[in-house]
């Protein structure tokens, strides 16, 4: 036991800091319930709740307050207080919906990694948000967001048409020591969205979670194995006319080939690739006359498909020369021409289809410039996360929409918007109701003076 002058004391607690930073400016938010607003005389206020979130308002965070005050009615003090619900993501979720998508808008439009908008926030507004924390926020928002993600992939598989590719990003996976290889599959339906979607691996069962069981229409995609072996065993499943699944090929990727073994055969593969690009100038030439599909395939049967024949005699007789090795550079072309052939029927018979996969590797592109950055997903969950966050970022830049406001709108309603009505929160919808609004300067906040402050903390 201790001597009775040296008595046994717990030692000083650190100081709890302050949930947010205390020199932030206040900016409240005042929410009454619909009954009362439409009758005030009849309640009397009693008490509040104040509910506090970080914001960030283009340029600078704020502490918004959101008040929610407690009312009963006036000559019946027995009945319970009535308050208006809190309408956010989650009810003790720091961040606000403006400081989400601005956190969105930098990793998947910006290709900012979440260490550096984390180093961003510290250096530049004194405000330290874990990375740690900020993953969580997506992982919620991107929930929230899941049906949003559901409504554009119906949407781009409508039309019976898609083109489609994948690119690889790496993944952390716990217990292996090393990041393991994931793919992010990208549909893309030409004239309208892309929906990203996210697998670890790389095989036909991919494509048959992708795609509804009872789909029917066109891929475009390059000469990748589980393609082919996908639309085989859905055609035979289909066991009627025709086709389920039909495949439409590339010809960049089958014009690659030659372009990169042209000092192999110069003649021969020059030719070839002079061939393609009267392909491609009559392809040109129809986009910018806006030309229909069905004169796109008009044009094509007159002037492309005679190309298409003198290539594909030529390509057999290259062939059958035995003057170029089969693992050589332009026998390797020569080949994989070959064997992708077949599928150019499809962009000769069918005006709406692409003459290669161009456009869908265009959607990859912004991803692949955020894996140099960040390097690897966090998980394999963080990858689903992502693809819904790319789906949907993705479309709204293709509309010319500011994502960082659209998002921001968006999170704020979908608390209370209905399963049912996830089509009225869609980039392409939230376009069109920008349009019908008239034209207003945006009304004022005059925010609470700061305090002067130390180094925060959130």
């Amino acid at each position: 036991a201790p001597p009775a002058d040296h008595p046994v004391t717990a030692g000083p607690k650190n100081a709890r800091r302050p949930r947010l930073p205390e020199h932030l400016p206040v900016m409240e938010e005042i929410i009454d319930p619909d009954i009362v607003v439409a009758n005030p005389a009849g309640f009397r206020f009693v008490n509040q709740i104040v509910t506090e979130q970080l914001d960030f308002v283009r340029g600078h965070f704020v502490r918004r307050h959101i008040i929610r005050r407690k009312y009963v009615p006036i000559g019946n003090p027995e009945v319970a207080p009535i308050i208006a619900p809190l309408e956010i993501l989650q009810e003790r979720c720091l961040a606000a919906p403006a400081l989400l998508a601005n956190i969105i808008t930098g990793k998947y439009c910006d290709a900012l990694p979440l260490y550096r908008q984390e180093q961003i926030f510290k250096t530049r507004y004194n405000i330290l948000i874990p990375r740690q924390t900020m993953a969580r926020w997506l992982a919620m928002t991107a929930f929230w967001l899941t049906g949003i993600w559901n409504e554009i992939k119906k949407e781009v598989l409508a039309d019976g048409y898609v083109e489609c590719d994948e690119t690889v990003i790496k993944y952390l996976d716990p217990g292996h020591g090393k990041a393991r290889q994931g793919y992010l599959w990208v549909l893309h339906r030409p004239g309208g969205d892309s929906v990203f979607h996210w697998f670890t691996s790389r095989a036909t069962t991919c494509l048959e979670a992708i795609f509804p069981p009872d789909w029917t229409g066109v891929i475009g995609c390059d000469r990748y194995a589980c393609y082919n072996s996908y639309s085989i065993k859905r055609n035979e499943a289909a066991h009627g006319p025709g086709f389920a699944i039909e495949l439409a090929s590339c010809l960049t990727h089958i014009r690659r080939g030659f372009i990169e073994s042209k000092t192999e055969a110069p003649i021969r593969a020059g030719w070839i690739i002079r061939q393609m690009t009267h392909l491609y100038q009559l392809e040109e030439k129809l986009r910018q006359s806006k030309a229909s599909p069905k004169l796109r395939q008009a044009a094509r049967c007159a002037q492309a498909s005679p190309i298409l024949r003198r290539l594909a005699k030529a390509i057999l007789m290259f062939q059958a020369s035995g003057r170029h090795l089969p693992k050589s550079g332009f026998g390797e072309a020569l080949n994989y021409a070959r064997k992708a052939w077949s599928g150019l029927t499809a962009y000769l018979n069918d005006g709406r289809i692409e003459i290669d996969n161009n456009l869908v590797e265009n959607e990859i592109r912004p991803s692949a410039i955020g894996k140099k950055n960040f390097l690897f997903f966090g998980s394999g969950e963080a990858g689903k996360q992502s693809a819904i966050l790319y789906t949907i970022t993705a479309s709204a830049r293709r509309r010319g929409l500011d994502p960082e406001a659209y998002l921001a709108d968006i999170i704020r309603r979908i608390p209370t918007t209905p399963a049912t009505e996830m089509h009225t929160l869609t980039p392409a919808a939230w376009a069109a109701e920008q349009k019908r609004k008239p034209t207003s300067a945006p009304a004022a906040v005059t925010p609470s003076p700061a305090k002067p402050a130390p180094a925060a903390a959130a």
